[in-house]
């Protein structure tokens, strides 16, 4: 069973067994694509009518569906993190995540993966720690640093699990910019959006290429009581789906997919992660809003 970690935008960190699964259809009457190549949006512009808000999210992780001899007969776990910052100051994710597997035979899979991870305004700099231990396993630990220059393309420095440069495209963007580019895309009545995705998952050097569906707006109160706060009483929320894919390989199913509810302010409830013989749910069990610092731009 191969396990990989994903962050996700500021709304959620994975780390999971992943196989794969298969694509979410779009309505092709109604398919309005952003593509890659699109400019980086400013933090200015990402954030003018509601700004992502400072947060601290819980979730609790069930088994909501298994299929097939390969996959797992129970899961739980947790995902718990904070994130923090503004268009001015740039953005600070930090979580802890703790899964727990039971295979069909064998004994349980237990992961715990830790991550911190900032990110620049503008979408330029990006840092990132992550360290994951399987089970009884010695550590797996990244540490780099991504910078996009000039003229958009960007170098990657590793320090951790070993010296290295990488040089990535100028379509590449990093998790923030990803979620604050589905907004856009949401606010704007698109309803596909494709990103090249670079988060240092994995060895340090991998990119996602995905595909988001985003749906029409959601009305009515939310299932979970940790949502039934004023804050979000008036925002707007889609339901957002996102197909990773491996690169080159974007023709073919997806390694997986991600579901969830996402408010204008980047909160993400009701999560869903489809890995094709099994399904997890995520259900947002604590919500606290943290002070987000003034910004004047």
């Amino acid at each position: 069973m191969r396990v990989t970690c994903l962050l996700l935008n500021a709304a959620t960190a994975l780390c999971l067994a992943l196989s794969a699964v298969a694509p979410v259809a779009a309505s092709p009457a109604n398919r309005q694509a952003a593509k890659p190549g699109a400019p980086v949006l400013s933090g200015a512009n990402a954030d003018l009518e509601v700004p992502l808000v400072s947060h601290r999210a819980v979730y609790e992780l069930t088994l909501l569906k298994s299929t097939g001899t390969k996959s797992p007969t129970a899961a739980h776990g947790r995902i718990a993190f904070d994130f923090s910052g503004s268009p001015c100051e740039g953005y600070v994710q930090n979580f802890r995540q703790l899964t727990e597997l039971q295979p069909a035979e064998g004994p349980t899979r237990i992961s715990d993966m830790h991550s911190a991870t900032f990110e620049d305004a503008d979408g330029r700099n990006y840092e990132f720690k992550l360290q994951t231990t399987i089970d009884s396993a010695t550590a797996e630990q990244i540490d780099g640093k991504a910078s996009r220059s000039a003229g958009g393309l960007i170098s990657v420095n590793l320090v951790k699990p070993k010296h290295q440069k990488i040089e990535l495209g100028r379509n590449v963007v990093f998790p923030t910019e990803h979620l604050r580019r589905i907004l856009a895309a949401a606010k704007a009545s698109q309803n596909v959006i494709e990103l090249s995705v670079f988060d240092g998952s994995e060895t340090g050097a991998k990119v996602y290429e995905t595909t988001t569906y985003i749906g029409h707006p959601v009305s009515g109160p939310a299932v979970e009581k940790a949502a039934h706060i004023p804050e979000l009483d008036d925002l707007k929320r889609w339901p957002v789906s996102i197909s990773f894919f491996e690169t080159d390989q974007k023709d073919g199913a997806p390694s997986y997919t991600l579901s969830f509810d996402l408010y204008e302010n980047g909160i993400s409830r009701a999560l869903r992660l489809d890995y094709g013989d099994f399904i997890l749910a995520g259900e947002m069990t604590a919500l606290e809003l943290l002070h987000t610092p003034e910004c004047s731009r």
